[in-house]
């Protein structure tokens, strides 16, 4: 089996596999493989490990940690830090892989670990191939699997990266033109109570912006609760209040952003994409998003004649699109956001920085930026069930679905998708009724509760 979903490895603290006993076990076969591949025996690999806010991250950091050591690698601790700015790190030490403790947009109950290349990349699939069966070998063994250390002289040290925090601003901030700067905008700034909840509000103060953070006090279970890209209201409620230009909400690992208009209105990811593609003083080449991204994103970047592609969910096949298009602007509608000419990994501030660019460009507000784009109706509804599974097991299901596409047809479409990282069904439809974008929507995710429920 494959322990890995869709991001990394990712549950409920304290349940298999985020157990201290699996961690240990992922720490150590995660350096067997990068001892192995070690091009450099004149030294041994090192790791970068950085978390998000919640409690069980100091038991999971622990846990690789020690496993990471007892393999012969050494250890550079982050601390609190947003998931690309591990991903920077990374590249910035010259480590052979960055380590993101960290469960993104889920509840604080949750937690995971997912890994970059020294590159800053997410690991390609035969690095995930390796640890994975190394893992299995060592679990198939069950209790009398030891782990098999080196002499003390080859065991990993471990250090204390002070400065961490400040490298990652002095790289957001630079991703911003040095000949504009934000002293003309109130921004209101959701963190999430996560990882960005420091260096979210400080990157845009160093950058003469007046700001108002919210939800920036974190206590290691309020990650994400009710709060950040998933839960915007208190931002909307936030702008108005405070009468800013705009607002922006990240989510808890600060590799999700969702941005507020001055008026209060919701620009998600596919908005930001049509910002950035079609607002600047430079036109891109083309926009890779994914089955998600809503068709108006689609119909608004023909009209300006740019090329479109869609991947699978996660930002991973973004990447991959944009690769091997040679293309540099991705994402998807909830808020990953890849500018690989700034950044090599999807960044919250980063896309930020390149939004507020365009406004300090063309001297527009947010709501005028977007208003050429115009979003089809769009219904998504999570079905949770007690196990993740494939609906199109059920014949009853994939007749229901084949009915649903063609009383679409010509007019909109239908999307349904097993979550990557939860026991979820994702039912979006998509049409220029949105009357019956709602109504099919609903009648699919009570089929899928009462066939698999």
């Amino acid at each position: 089996m494959s322990y890995f979903g869709t991001d990394g490895i990712r549950g409920q603290f304290g349940q298999f596999p985020i157990t201290p006993d699996f961690i240990l076990k992922l720490g150590y076969v995660t350096g067997q493989v990068l001892v192995e591949s070690n091009e450099h025996p004149e030294r041994k690999p090192s790791v970068v490990i950085g978390k998000d806010t919640r409690l069980s991250g100091y038991v999971i950091e622990a846990a690789l940690q020690a496993g990471f050591n007892a393999a012969g690698v050494d250890v550079h601790m982050l601390g609190p830090l947003p998931t690309p700015a591990i991903a920077h790190l990374t590249r910035s030490f010259h480590a052979d892989a960055g380590v993101v403790i960290s469960a993104s947009h889920n509840p604080y109950q949750d937690n995971g670990v997912k890994f970059f290349t020294a590159e800053g990349k997410k690991i390609p699939d035969a690095m995930q191939d390796s640890i994975n069966k190394k893992l299995s070998q060592m679990l198939q063994a069950g209790s009398d699997a030891e782990l098999a250390l080196s002499s003390p002289a080859n065991i990993g040290k471990n250090h204390r990266i002070d400065d961490a925090k400040g490298r990652y601003i002095e790289f957001c901030k630079g991703s911003f033109p040095y000949q504009y700067d934000l002293s003309h905008l109130k921004i209101v700034i959701d963190c999430a109570n996560g990882a960005g909840y420091s260096v979210g509000p400080r990157v845009l103060r160093e950058l003469g912006a007046q700001v108002i953070a919210i939800h920036n006090t974190p206590d290691g279970v309020n990650i994400n609760d009710g709060c950040g890209s998933t839960h915007p209201e208190s931002l909307q409620k936030a702008v108005i209040e405070h009468q800013a230009d705009l607002g922006i909400a990240l989510d808890g690992d600060g590799d999700r952003i969702i941005m507020v208009d001055e008026h209060g209105e919701l620009i998600d990811g596919d908005g930001i994409l049509y910002i950035l593609a079609t607002q600047g003083n430079i036109k891109v080449a083309g926009v890779v998003g994914t089955v998600m991204s809503n068709m108006g994103l689609e119909l608004a970047l023909h009209e300006a004649d740019i090329p479109f592609d869609r991947a699978k969910v996660g930002d991973r096949y973004v990447m991959q699109g944009l690769e091997a298009q040679g293309w540099i602007l991705g994402g998807e509608p909830s808020g990953h956001i890849l500018c690989l000419d700034k950044s090599r990994t999807g960044d919250a501030l980063v896309a930020a920085m390149q939004v507020l660019a365009v406004m300090a460009e063309t001297k527009k507000t947010l709501s005028q930026l977007v208003s050429g784009f115009t979003a089809l109706p769009q219904t998504l509804i999570n079905v949770r069930l007690a196990k993740k599974e494939d609906p199109y097991n059920y014949p009853a299901l994939v007749e229901a679905f084949t009915e649903a596409s063609s009383s679409l047809e010509g007019k909109g479409r239908l999307l349904i998708r097993v979550s990557g990282t939860e026991p979820v069904i994702r039912v979006m439809v998509e049409s220029d009724d949105a009357a019956y974008c709602q109504q099919l929507a609903e009648e699919l995710a009570m089929k899928i509760e009462v066939e698999m429920g």
